[in-house]
């Protein structure tokens, strides 16, 4: 092979050589676009809330308001709304409740709702696999009902959607976004099913009993106040250590008008506290034998 002969070889070798890496390349860059995820303008969400024994789970997207028109504008009056933005918002039930006092079974629905100038119409439907509100059938539905609008005291930019005044057995369920809320309840008839259980098994001959937390419950719930000290008492017998035990006995005293036993339990409770450096028990029990001076 002369030297001419050698340098054209050498250059298409070359030439294929560069070919192939931009080949490589441009391969790679394809399966990287492919792969590439985009964040959402509307974010999603996902939120689970304990209720009773139960829980109850929320996912949607939140979009902004980002200087539009909302309510009347963007969202036109009258018309079916996913209630978020992308996927219709879904809300799962682990067990029974109740929304706005009406039965719903355990299961998966969409919420959509149907916002007016004055009152919404919110909507429980079995379709949850849908984008938007476009394939939106009412023979899906299986719970509608009516709330009253409620105006917000300030802008709020983002669409939110939340759980509030939680109790034991109850929340609200809150949809808020511009300047404009509404809001129902969900409860769970747990409570006489977990009381019962809660009674046979502190009056069970064997077997640990749970006095601390029957009496925080009992306390919590307004029930049988002198039963609840009961309970603490024997409490305090298993674990003289606890500090948080002699707070909430000390409290329970004291709301049963013995104020001598609240200050010589708070006190004591201060002690281990103090011991313990437990900074936010010795604030509480400082709190309260201020009440008792």
């Amino acid at each position: 092979m002369n030297t001419e002969q050698y340098s054209i070889t050498h250059q298409l070798k070359g030439l294929a050589l560069a070919l192939g890496i931009l080949v490589s390349v441009g391969s790679v860059s394809d399966s990287q676009a492919q792969e590439l995820v985009f964040p959402q303008l509307s974010s999603e969400q996902s939120v689970t809330q304990g209720l009773g024994l139960s829980k109850v789970h929320l996912k949607y997207a939140r979009p902004s308001v980002r200087g539009r028109v909302i309510f009347g504008g963007l969202i036109p009056y009258g018309e079916v709304w996913r209630t978020g933005a992308n996927a219709a918002t879904s809300l799962t039930f682990d067990h029974d409740v109740m929304v706005q006092g009406k039965p719903l079974k355990a299961g998966t629905y969409a919420l959509f709702t149907i916002p007016d100038a004055k009152e919404w119409t919110i909507i429980f439907n079995n379709t949850t696999e849908q984008w938007g509100s476009y394939k939106y059938n009412p023979a899906d539905d299986i719970l509608r009902f009516t709330v009253k609008v409620q105006s917000l005291p300030a802008h709020q930019e983002t669409f939110t959607i939340s759980f509030e005044e939680v109790e034991t057995f109850t929340a609200n369920l809150r949809i808020s976004w511009e300047k404009t809320a509404v809001s129902f309840p969900i409860t769970i008839d747990q409570q006489a099913e977990f009381e019962a259980s809660l009674l046979q098994a502190m009056n069970a001959a064997e077997g640990k009993k749970p006095y601390f937390r029957a009496a925080m419950y009992y306390y919590n719930a307004g029930k049988d106040k002198k039963r609840a000290l009961e309970w603490i008492n024997q409490a305090e017998k298993e674990s003289p250590e606890l500090y948080h035990i002699k707070y909430w006995k000390s409290t329970m005293l004291l709301e049963n008008n013995d104020k001598a036993g609240a200050k010589a339990t708070a006190l004591a409770g201060l002690k281990l506290a103090e011991d313990a450096k437990a900074t936010e028990y010795i604030r509480n029990f400082n709190t309260l034998l201020a009440k008792l001076k």
